[in-house]
């Protein structure tokens, strides 16, 4: 299988389970490149299992971090994500795991799938992106309605299972600005933590 399901970047293991995703926001990497140092994260297909991930991970040294994040949104494929936390928590219980979302997942399943994500995650990180929804929608581009709102909801669900939470804004996106200490404001009222992501042109 030509899928490259796990890769490796500043010394840190990433996993990209699929190229779907509900947003498409403009400052996206994948917009501009088709790698990431070099690796191929466009999927030939996406009729993979957790077993596939995880057979993949034993070719890394599995030490400090793992994050769920790549070419799309990690939680499009809760069952595996969840399969494969298990997998990392049961035999490498001294890594940390972490989510990278938009937040979406709660509109997505139609329920609330945080309580499954507790005692397999460490950390979730979601891209809160503006402090408006307008400027949310102008920014990433969302394919259902209300989305900010959805977004935020699923911060403070987050937040209110006891995992860490961290919102984020991309700052910088050619030459816009958000206003940080409104989108700070909004972060620590939602139980979240803040972090502010300097667009870089290469992505990372």
């Amino acid at each position: 299988m030509s899928n490259i399901l796990v890769y490796e970047l500043d010394k840190k293991i990433y996993i990209n389970l699929t190229n779907k995703c509900t947003n498409d926001c403009i400052f996206c990497l994948r917009k501009d490149k088709d790698d990431v140092c070099g690796q191929q994260l466009w999927l030939d297909n996406e009729d993979f299992s957790a077993q596939d991930v995880i057979e993949q991970l034993k070719n890394f040294n599995l030490s400090s971090e793992v994050i769920f994040c790549g070419y799309g949104e990690p939680l499009l494929k809760l069952d595996i994500l969840k399969e494969v936390a298990k997998y990392l928590k049961d035999n490498y219980s001294n890594i940390k795991i972490r989510v990278n979302t938009n937040g979406h997942a709660n509109f997505v399943y139609k329920k609330n799938i945080v309580p499954e994500l507790k005692g397999l995650i460490d950390e979730i990180s979601v891209s809160l992106n503006s402090e408006s929804a307008k400027g949310y929608e102008q920014l990433s581009q969302p394919i259902f309605d209300n989305a900010y709102e959805e977004v935020k909801k699923f911060i403070k669900a987050c937040s209110d299972e006891g995992i860490s939470t961290v919102a984020s804004v991309v700052e910088g996106y050619k030459g816009q600005h958000l206003n940080l200490e409104e989108c700070e404001k909004i972060a620590t009222n939602l139980g979240a933590k803040f972090r502010v992501r300097e667009w870089i042109p290469a992505g990372y």
